[in-house]
């Protein structure tokens, strides 16, 4: 049986790693870095048995519509990370993009994303800057996946996400609200047809109340429109490699409820025999 994993967002921005040098993650997420040390020991330990690896990475702008610079208060402060914004809220003047000529654009977008229900815009710190050391793959999972390369003769395919600043994009599959003018943000039909040809797709990464679930959330939705006969018994959720968002638990209890009620599996890295 042919095995795939897809290991998202697996970034030194996302995981607290101990402290060394100059550089610090900017978005930690508690329990990430052994997450990745776990993920690491599986592909050394089984990584023979793995056809595919696909590694997604969240690479931003720091200009983005998700970071603080993008926004000010309504009496130019800065606004914190951290900080919710919703179309109501820009419309009362407590906060607004400093470009003021982008506010027509902010609402529309803001309009489009509440009306999904899925997420409220959250200013998040700068994180995952294209170029930093932050946008890099943790080192052990990068040192597995060079060394799977080498025995198995073949390439880890990346797929970059988040490019687009006007628009947030949680998920490797789709941008929360897809930008008209930039194809990179529409359905990703490519990714979606080459997960579907697994047999198991096992699924990993940072962080699971966010962009593993948006992620996960959407190959269940459109996998079976793009392979036919596909469903979500092929998925393996590896729960020890993966942590929420801290204060976003709730939000990681309910992901792993409702994949698993959907017919996804869930498994420690231990408990896969591949």
């Amino acid at each position: 049986m042919s095995v795939h994993l897809l290991a998202i967002d697996p970034q030194n921005d996302f995981c607290d790693l101990p402290a060394e040098g100059a550089a610090a993650p900017t978005l930690p997420v508690p329990g990430a870095h052994a997450d990745m040390q776990r993920l690491a020991a599986l592909l050394r330990m089984q990584g023979g048995r793995i056809g595919k690896i696909t590694v997604t990475l969240d690479s931003h702008q720091r200009y983005d519509i998700a970071h603080p610079p993008f926004w000010q208060r309504g009496d130019g402060s800065d606004v914190p990370p951290f900080t919710p914004i919703t179309a109501a809220k820009v419309r009362a003047g407590a906060f607004a993009p400093r470009d003021a000529q982008a506010l027509p654009r902010v609402l529309a977008y803001l309009d489009a994303l509440e009306t999904q229900g899925r997420y409220t815009l959250m200013v998040w710190p700068v994180h995952c800057e294209i170029g930093s050391w932050g946008h890099g793959v943790h080192a052990d999972v990068l040192a597995a996946c060079g060394a799977w390369q080498a025995r198995q003769l073949r390439a880890v395919h990346h797929v970059f996400k988040g490019m687009n600043p006007w628009t947030e994009h949680y998920s490797a599959v789709q941008a929360e609200v897809p930008d008209p003018a930039d194809p990179a943000t529409a359905l990703n039909t490519r990714l979606l047809e080459d997960l579907g040809r697994a047999g198991l797709l096992l699924i990993a990464g940072e962080a699971s109340s966010h962009c593993v679930r948006a992620t996960t959330e959407h190959i269940v939705q459109h996998l079976p429109l793009i392979a036919p006969g596909w469903n979500a018994s092929r998925l393996v959720l590896l729960t020890d490699c993966m942590s929420p968002v801290a204060g976003f638990e709730a939000q990681h209890t309910a992901f792993l409820d409702a994949m698993r009620a959907q017919g996804a599996q869930l498994a420690t890295s231990s408990q896969i025999s591949l």
